[in-house]
C-alpha cells in the first residue's frame, strides 16, 4: 500500500494507491533507445541496469522468454533500492520469433550475417516483455507487446555493410528500425516502439492497471 500524509487515496481492485504524488521512473535496462522513447514522451526516467545474466534464462518461447528477462531486470533492480512509495521500476526485454528460433542479440558479427541471410525477404515476430513493479506498495503489472516486421530482400553486399557497422550486435534479432537497420525494414504490423525496445501503449495501460495515470509521470 502507497502511504503519503497529503495524498487521496483511490480504491483500485483491493488495492489502495495514491492519485497524487509524483512518482520516478526507474528504468531497469542500458538501452538509449528505450530511454530516448521515454524522454520523447515527457518522461525523464532514471536508468539503473540490473546486470543479469540473461543466459540463465531458457529460451522456451519469445512471449515467456522477454517476459521472464523483463520480470528479472525489475526485480534485481528493485531488490537493491531503498524503499521509496513513489519509485516505479519498469523492467523491458526484447527477442525476435523467427522460424520456431528465438533470437536475442547475436554473439559474434558471423552469426549476425547468417541471421540476416536468412532473415531477408521473410517476417518474424518482435516480443518485447514489459515488468512494472512499485517498490513499495508491492503492485506489480506485465505484458508483452507483439509486432510483425516483414524484412526486405537485402543484398548480400548489403548484410556485409550492415554487419560491418557493429549495430546488429548491439541489439535483439540483430536489427534497428531506428537505425540504419531501418532502411532493411519494409514495413511492420503492429506499435513501432515495441521494436525499438518499449511500447508507450503498453505502459500506459500497465500503469493503468495499478491505478496511475500516465501523466503522473509526466515532467513539469
Amino acid at each position: 500500500m502507497l502511504v503519503h500524509p497529503k495524498a487521496w487515496l483511490g480504491l483500485v481492485g483491493s488495492f489502495f494507491v495514491q492519485t497524487d504524488i509524483a512518482y520516478r521512473l526507474i528504468l531497469a535496462s542500458a538501452s538509449p533507445a528505450r530511454r530516448a522513447l521515454l524522454t520523447g514522451a515527457g518522461i525523464d526516467a532514471e536508468v539503473i541496469v540490473s546486470g543479469v545474466d540473461e543466459s540463465v534464462v531458457e529460451h522456451e518461447d519469445a512471449y515467456t522468454t522477454s517476459l521472464a528477462l523483463a520480470r528479472m531486470k525489475a526485480r534485481t533492480v528493485a531488490a537493491q533500492l531503498p524503499a521509496d512509495p513513489a519509485a516505479l521500476v519498469l523492467g523491458c526485454d526484447s527477442v525476435l520469433a523467427f522460424e520456431n528460433e528465438v533470437f536475442g542479440k547475436p554473439a559474434d558479427a558471423e552469426e549476425a550475417a547468417k541471421r540476416w541471410s536468412r532473415m531477408r525477404g521473410k517476417s518474424g515476430v518482435l516480443h518485447t516483455g514489459h515488468h512494472l513493479t512499485g517498490l513499495v506498495s508491492g503492485l506489480q503489472a506485465e505484458a508483452v507487446g507483439r509486432t510483425t516486421v516483414h524484412f526486405a530482400d537485402v543484398t548480400d553486399a548489403e548484410i556485409e555493410a550492415y554487419v560491418a557497422s557493429g549495430e546488429p550486435l548491439q541489439v535483439a534479432g540483430a536489427f534497428t528500425l531506428d537505425g540504419r537497420g531501418g532502411a532493411f525494414v519494409d514495413r511492420i504490423e503492429g506499435d513501432p516502439g515495441n521494436v525499438i525496445g518499449l511500447s508507450l501503449p503498453l505502459l500506459r495501460k500497465l500503469l493503468a492497471d495499478m491505478g496511475i495515470p500516465i501523466t503522473a509521470l509526466w515532467r513539469h
